[in-house]
């Protein structure tokens, strides 16, 4: 009885040697991650090569006209102005004295020539007296003549008093002028910048090829909008009014509804093997703007085409030659399959035959061991947005 007892404990534990043998030479499943095949939207997008830049739609370098001591300067950094508004003034007591001279002069040139056509007419119906005089012979030829020489003679002198009216009045105009390239206005409404300038220095006009820091930088911060260069491959996809999404650094979210209002019609070419075409993009609602600062880095991505509720996968899922590893639930192996792909961008990809919705793919392609027929246990199952 002893012995039997022990054959059964030694085949007891035979067995279990040879299954855990057997168990530990089997295949361990493989964790992958996989996302189900779903309808969804999907869009054929494309982006900037390199960084784009908010710029404001205005934005003035401004200096006088002409240079000078800084008599008055009423602005200052930050400060938000209306058009026309005084930025700057010049010294010009001496162009105001000549203007308030030119001035007086017109007055002086306005009395004259009031003068001169008065003796004109008064001239005038002299000689008309004389005329009728002469026609009854009450005077003589001479004196009809003299009468009507000296008309003449006083109309030229009005002439002559209405053109040194029209020469002062010019003199008024160009003392104006002069005194108007010494006074700097706002040409917008806008918020100023930068101020290169205090009262009492000198400022001078910037000479021909030498840029200078401009007396005040003014920008139109309520109109925005993005510049970016987008690579001369993808560039002849892209049209005006095609819809556009705008990241920032600075921003956690898109900015989306903007629209392409502007594609360059030529080619940059400041990298010889990178050459771009430069786009600008606007905002559809001014109100998305608000709070961005010209200078900020932007990248945008415009939307070539659109689709909705169409099959999708994860673009990560695909392999080469649009193929794609299917997840067998009932026996935890993978099948691979090819799919017809139809509009792509780097998140999705469309599905138009090879694939049926409700299937799950592998997602985790790169992980050693994931291939046709391989023994896989989900590890995660990837929800798509």
């Amino acid at each position: 009885m002893k012995t039997l007892l022990k054959i059964l404990l030694t085949l007891l534990v035979l067995t279990a040697a040879g299954w855990g043998l057997w168990h530990a030479s089997q295949p361990k499943p493989i964790p992958v991650n996989l996302a189900p095949v779903e309808r969804g939207t999907v869009e054929a997008t494309t982006a900037n090569t390199r960084a784009g830049t908010v710029k404001a739609c205005r934005r003035s370098h401004l200096s006088p006209a002409t240079g000078g001591q800084v008599a008055n300067l009423p602005v200052k950094e930050g400060d938000r102005v209306r058009a026309g508004q005084l930025l700057m003034v010049i010294w010009n007591e001496d162009l105001n004295a000549n203007l308030h001279l030119a001035q007086s002069e017109v007055a002086t040139a306005r009395a004259g020539e009031k003068e001169a056509c008065l003796r004109a007419d008064v001239a005038k119906r002299e000689a008309r007296r004389m005329e009728r005089l002469a026609k009854q012979k009450l005077v003589s030829e001479e004196q009809r003549d003299r009468a009507s020489t000296d008309a003449k003679a006083r109309r030229a002198a009005c002439e002559g008093a209405r053109a040194t009216l029209q020469v002062r009045q010019a003199q008024v105009g160009a003392a104006q002028a002069a005194l108007e390239r010494t006074i700097l206005k706002a040409p917008f409404a806008g918020v100023v910048a930068e101020v290169n300038a205090e009262l009492g220095e000198f400022v001078t006009p910037s000479p021909p090829g030498i840029p200078t820091p401009p007396a005040v930088d003014l920008i139109d911060d309520q109109c925005l909008y993005i510049t970016a260069p987008i690579d001369e491959v993808d560039a002849p996809a892209i049209r005006l009014g095609m819809p556009a999404c705008v990241s920032l650094d600075a921003f956690p979210k898109p900015i989306c509804g903007a629209r392409v209002r502007r594609i360059a019609p030529y080619v940059l070419d400041v990298e010889k093997q990178a050459r771009t075409v430069e786009i600008e993009v606007e905002f559809g609602n001014p109100r998305d703007g608000a709070g961005l600062i010209p200078g900020y880095s932007a990248d945008i991505k415009v939307v070539l085409d659109h689709r909705e509720q169409v099959l999708r996968i994860p673009t990560e899922a695909i392999l080469e030659g649009n193929r794609v590893l299917v997840y067998q639930a009932a026996t935890g192996t993978l099948e691979e399959r090819r799919f017809k792909p139809g509009l792509a961008n780097w998140r999705f990809t469309e599905v138009m035959d090879g694939l049926q919705q409700g299937e799950q793919v592998i997602t985790s392609v790169g992980r050693e061991g994931v291939e046709t027929g391989a023994l896989v246990t989900p590890e995660t199952t990837t929800t798509i947005p």
